[in-house]
């Protein structure tokens, strides 16, 4: 039977003295990725002596009301039918009818 490095893992810098790498069971290699820092957050605070601009603010996201006339770069010209407050709004694009959701970067107000 023969055992893969994807299966069991391998280090080759664990036995030096003969130059060959050394394979190791899954529950070693479970263990060594527990010890890995997790990612950091996105955002990060911005230096007040920093040479670059700090982040711009995400714009506010639009409000559409019932029966406001909208245009989408997909699906063209259309009438607000139902709104979900800041989730999303149920437009009519004749003949068919689209959920779109929040930020509503294609869809801009008439």
């Amino acid at each position: 039977m023969r055992v893969t490095a994807a299966l069991w893992g391998f280090r080759p810098d664990v036995n030096s003295r003969t130059g060959l790498g050394v394979f190791i069971s899954s529950t070693d290699a479970q263990d060594h990725t527990e010890s890995v820092k997790p990612p950091r957050a996105a955002s990060r605070r911005h230096l007040p002596t920093s040479p670059f601009k700090p982040p711009a603010d995400a714009p506010p996201v639009e409000r559409f009301a019932v029966d406001d006339q909208v245009v989408h770069d997909q699906f063209g010209l259309g009438v607000v039918i139902g709104v979900e407050e800041d989730v999303a709004v149920l437009v009519d694009f004749r003949p068919r009818r689209e959920r779109i959701t929040a930020p509503y970067h294609k869809m801009t107000k008439l």
